[in-house]
């Protein structure tokens, strides 16, 4: 999870990625973020995020994400 929160971090240092909820939703993030979001996921988990995994629910939160990527990574 650590690792998943550097790269949120890199993707766009001024999100409370901890404490912010709904990140998707409540537009904490944008298309620009999801952009950079799917770049450090990518690059930092040597996984490929396919079309079907690039919906709100999956980027949501943190927790969200982190079952994105343990998914993909199996």
């Amino acid at each position: 999870m650590e690792e998943l929160l550097e790269a949120l971090k890199r993707a766009n240092s001024k999100v409370d990625w901890m404490t912010d909820k709904k990140l998707y939703t409540d537009k904490v993030i944008d298309s620009i973020d999801m952009t950079s979001i799917l770049a450090e996921l990518e690059e930092t988990f040597d996984i490929e995020i396919d079309m079907e995994y690039i919906i709100p629910d999956n980027f949501d939160s943190v927790d969200a994400m982190w079952k994105m990527v343990q998914e993909l990574m199996d």
